[in-house]
């Protein structure tokens, strides 16, 4: 990388960093690494593959202890799903996404035509491995403290959790009571792709239906694992759901209020 680059990246993390070979590997995907040493050259530092399970766990203590504090009512059960989400790659997504981190890593040919600095699996792991990076350079406050302003505050603060209920983690299971609740058939989940080596696999998965009432809908995700993309497929079908639900009683009012309309423009026309 480029030394600009890594200074643009080091200010909207808010950390210089003292050894910069580290966010040089937390931006380095294998594929990259593999075709230096095919070539005959070396990834300085390797991959991110190490750095990324090392920021799993710092990220996971740092919600840990923050949630802890901050709702010392809740139970073990309700942090736990409040974590799963916080850590979740769905919002880790997002946070990737607003940091730019597709702009920065370095990926091998082959993955970067197959669009790689957009694939949410990717994005996910380099910010992990970001995460990693900060604490190995700057010690546990200063991961903490950008996990805890970046990641954690921001989310919470949207959830609004002290006036609100903990979000569906398990969509899933959502989506089965409510299937079965409304009288219609539940999905099927069809493994689609599977791709990437075995120690780190991509898997694509659709939620199939073959009721006529959800328009044949089809949610399709990517995961890390086969629950993962479940998961997140059927998230996607809940979402499409509660759209279609929303349509219907838009078109609901709107037709009782046009009757509403006619009725009293005949009754004024009677003599």
């Amino acid at each position: 990388m480029k030394s600009r680059e890594i200074t643009a990246l080091e200010e909207s993390l808010g950390h210089r960093f003292q050894r910069r070979e580290l966010i040089e590997q937390a931006l380095t995907h294998s594929s990259q690494a593999r075709e230096a040493q095919a070539s005959g050259g070396s990834a300085a530092g390797g991959d991110n593959e190490l750095l990324e399970f090392l920021g799993d766990a710092v990220l996971g203590l740092v919600a840990s202890e923050a949630l802890f504090h901050r709702f010392p009512s809740f139970g073990e059960g309700e942090l736990s799903k409040l974590r799963a989400h916080l850590v979740g790659q769905r919002h880790l997504l997002r946070v990737a996404e607003q940091l730019r981190i597709g702009d920065y890593m370095r990926l091998g040919r082959g993955e970067e035509k197959s669009g790689g600095r957009n694939k949410a699996s990717l994005l996910v792991d380099a910010l992990e491995a970001i995460l990693a990076a900060m604490y190995l350079d700057g010690g546990w406050a200063v991961a903490r403290d950008f996990i805890t302003r970046a990641i954690l505050e921001p989310e919470l603060a949207h959830m609004q959790l002290e006036t609100s209920a903990i979000p569906v983690m398990d969509f899933k299971s959502a989506l089965q009571e409510l299937l079965q609740a409304s009288g219609k058939s539940q999905p099927v989940y069809v493994l689609v792709k599977e791709e990437g080596p075995e120690h780190k696999k991509t898997f694509t998965v659709e939620a199939r239906f073959a009721e006529p009432a959800l328009g044949h809908f089809v949610g399709r995700a990517e995961g890390a694992t086969k629950k993962r993309a479940e998961q997140e497929a059927a998230r996607q079908v809940l979402e499409h759901l509660s759209n279609m639900e929303a349509r219907s009683q838009l078109g609901s009012s709107s037709n009782e209020h046009s009757s509403e309309n006619e009725s009293s423009e005949n009754q004024k026309s009677v003599p």
